[in-house]
């Protein structure tokens, strides 16, 4: 029997791809990739690629209550999880949960643009 080895592509599916893009390149500071598939904006990230993409035929992200990704932790290693927290704070972007040191190290969870929780954390 074949086995699953892990991860190995996360995207989430958004309203307004360029938007979405824009934020995840302005505010984390993602890059991106050479190539990405049409309807997607893949960036650079290690070990597992991101991305953002349009959503597929039949999902409805207005729908989704309380908000997109409901059930599901996403979590981006950033290298100091406070100095992105208090850049995040300046510019606007909802904080979630506040930063708190923790076996990951200092973390914090935010809203992106289209509600979905995103923890950041700075211990690898």
């Amino acid at each position: 029997m074949a086995t699953v080895t892990g991860p190995d592509f996360i995207s989430l599916q958004v309203r307004d791809l360029d938007a979405a893009a824009a934020f995840y390149e302005t505010q984390l500071g993602l890059r991106r990739a050479p190539a990405s598939p049409p309807g997607a904006v893949v960036f650079a990230t290690t070990p597992v690629p991101f991305a953002v993409r349009t959503p597929l035929p039949g999902v409805d992200l207005n729908a989704a209550a309380p908000r997109p990704g409901t059930g599901v932790a996403l979590w981006l290693h950033a290298d100091d999880a406070q100095e992105l927290h208090d850049h995040l704070t300046r510019t606007g972007v909802q904080i979630l949960s506040s930063p708190a040191d923790g076996p990951f190290g200092r973390t914090f969870t935010f809203a992106d643009p289209d509600g979905y929780a995103v923890t950041i954390h700075d211990r690898a």
